[in-house]
């Protein structure tokens, strides 16, 4: 079980943005991981996906490394974000918008609008 938590940690530290979703940004397999992804597409930020649906260690894993009962996990520079209705709220607040620039993530220049 520590392998899954150091490979969480890895995935988690070494990349800017990291969410955790049901499926991939091109096909979400649920409604909150399709929302997430396409908050991210909309703010233009560079971010890595983990399908949770490809191995059912992760899916587990990802829940005990935050101890967060559900997917999409959202981190930033290392840091776990928030699931759906987190990142949902933020976006619509312009909060996540300034978080993801206040951490350095670039963002795409479409987003500026």
């Amino acid at each position: 079980m520590s392998d899954m938590n150091d490979f969480i940690d890895n995935e988690v530290k070494t990349n800017d943005v990291v969410v955790f979703i049901k499926g991939t940004p091109d096909f979400p397999q649920c409604g909150f991981s399709g929302q997430v992804v396409q908050i991210l597409n909309y703010l233009g930020a560079d971010y890595k996906s983990i399908n949770v649906l490809d191995d059912d260690d992760i899916r587990q894993g990802i829940k005990d490394y935050t101890n967060w009962p559900t997917v999409p996990q959202l981190y930033v520079k290392g840091e776990f974000v928030g699931g759906c209705d987190i990142v949902r709220e933020m976006f619509q607040q312009g909060e996540l918008k300034s978080h993801l620039s206040d951490n350095g993530v670039a963002l795409n220049p479409k987003a500026e609008a």
